[in-house]
C-alpha cells in the first residue's frame, strides 16, 4: 500500500510539475512584436536603445534615425556628407548624444561622427588614412570612453581609444598579433562589447581559428582566447555580449550561402578564457546580432549568478531569429521574424530589431 501511494506520489508530482513547467514556458515563451514606422526605406544595421524611451538606429545611405517615445514616433534624418556611406554602429547616451561609425569603398569613408544637439548637426571626429583599415564596430563604457576596432593590417589590429569623446588615439601596440587573415564582421555593431567599468570584449573570424579578444583595464592590455566556432574566409565569431564580468555569449556562423546550418553559439562563464558550444540554435546562415535581454555594458550588466540577466536573443537576417531562456541550453523560434540584421534592449520589456528597408520590430517578454 505504502509503495503504491508513494508511486502514485510521485506520478502526481511529475505530472503536475511537468504540467506547471510546460504552463510557466508557455506564458513567458511568447513574447510581443510590434512592427514600428522608421521613416525611412533604407535598410538599418544596427540599434542602441538609451533607455525603454530613447532608441537610436543606424544604416544604409548615411541613415541615422532616433525615437524618444519609445518607437510610437520615429525621426529619420541623413548625415551631410555621409550620404553614400553606411552606419555600421551607433551608440547612444541620451536623446541628444550619440555616435556613428561609419563604412565605405575608400579609406576616408571608415568615420566616427558625433552629435550633442539630438542629431541636428554631427561633428566627424575621426577620418581614417590607413589603407586597409575596416573599422567593422565601436562600444563604449561611458559618454567620453570608448573603442572602435578595425580588421588586422599587416598583423596588426588598428583599434583607437577615446578617453574624453572627442579626440581618438592609436592604441594597436596593445593588442595581441593577428592571425593571418583575421578579421571582424559588420554585421550588427556587435563584434565589440563593453561591461563595467574597464571590461571588453571583441570576435573575430575569417583566421583558422575564431578568437575572442579581452581587456580588463580599458584597452592598457589585452589577452586572445579561441572559440570552438567554425572560421574561414567568410566565416567566424560575429557577435559577442557579456551580462557580467565572467559570463557571456558569441555568436556566429558562415556567409558562404552553401553551408545554410553554420549558426553557432558558444557561451563562457570566466570571463572569454574558455569557451563551450551550446545546443545549435535554429537560425539557417550567419548569426548577425545578438542580445541579453537585459541592458549590459556601460555598467548596466546583470550581477554574477543572476538568473534573469540569462536570457539571450538572436537574428540571422533572412535566416530567421530565436530566443533563448537560459543561454543556449534551449531554443525558441520568433516565427516570421527575418530580414533584421541587429537586437538590442534597454530592458525586457523594451528592445528593438532592426532590417531591410528600414524596418523595426519591438519586442517585449
Amino acid at each position: 500500500m505504502l509503495k503504491t501511494f508513494l508511486a502514485g506520489l510521485v506520478t502526481f508530482i511529475l505530472v503536475f510539475g511537468s504540467f506547471s513547467l510546460a504552463e510557466e514556458h508557455s506564458k513567458i515563451h511568447q513574447p510581443t512584436l510590434n512592427p514600428q514606422n522608421s521613416g525611412t526605406v533604407s535598410g538599418l544595421i544596427a540599434v542602441s536603445p538609451v533607455n525603454s524611451r530613447v532608441v537610436w538606429a543606424s544604416g544604409r545611405d548615411g541613415t541615422f534615425v532616433v525615437t524618444t517615445d519609445g518607437g510610437e514616433h520615429w525621426r529619420a534624418g541623413v548625415v551631410p556628407g555621409a550620404e553614400a556611406l553606411q552606419f555600421r554602429d551607433v551608440q547612444g547616451f541620451s536623446e541628444k548624444v550619440a555616435y556613428l561609425n561609419s563604412i565605405g569603398d575608400n579609406p576616408t569613408d571608415f568615420r566616427i561622427y558625433k552629435t550633442v544637439d539630438g542629431g541636428a548637426t554631427w561633428a566627424m571626429e575621426f577620418e581614417n588614412h590607413l589603407a586597409g583599415a575596416f573599422y567593422d564596430c565601436f562600444a563604449f563604457w561611458t559618454p567620453r570612453r570608448g573603442i572602435v576596432h578595425s580588421d588586422s593590417v599587416n598583423g596588426v589590429f588598428p583599434d583607437l581609444r577615446t578617453t574624453d569623446g572627442t579626440t581618438w588615439q592609436d592604441i594597436s601596440a596593445n593588442l595581441p598579433p593577428a592571425l593571418p587573415g583575421e578579421f571582424s564582421f559588420a554585421s550588427s555593431g556587435t563584434c565589440l562589447t563593453t561591461q563595467g567599468g574597464r571590461n571588453a570584449w571583441i570576435a573575430t573570424g575569417g583566421a583558422a581559428m575564431a578568437r575572442v579578444l579581452a581587456t580588463r583595464d580599458g584597452g592598457d592590455t589585452w589577452n586572445a582566447y579561441d572559440t570552438p566556432l567554425f572560421s574561414s574566409p567568410s566565416a567566424g565569431a560575429f557577435t559577442v555580449a557579456f551580462r557580467d564580468p565572467w559570463h557571456g555569449i558569441v555568436g556566429g556562423g558562415d556567409l558562404d550561402p552553401s553551408d545554410p546550418s553554420s549558426a553557432e553559439t558558444a557561451i563562457s562563464e570566466d570571463g572569454g578564457r574558455i569557451w563551450k558550444r551550446t545546443n545549435k540554435p535554429p537560425v539557417t546562415g550567419a548569426i548577425f546580432g545578438l542580445s541579453y535581454l537585459h541592458r549590459v555594458g556601460n555598467g548596466q550588466g546583470q550581477g554574477e549568478g543572476d538568473e534573469r540577466g540569462r536570457p539571450v536573443v538572436i537574428t540571422a537576417n533572412d535566416g530567421g531569429a530565436a530566443w533563448t531562456p537560459d543561454e543556449g541550453s534551449t531554443w525558441f523560434t520568433l516565427r516570421d521574424v527575418t530580414g533584421y540584421w541587429a537586437v538590442a534592449f534597454a530592458n525586457p520589456q523594451a528592445g528593438w530589431f532592426v532590417g531591410t528597408d528600414g524596418r523595426i520590430l519591438k519586442i517585449s517578454f
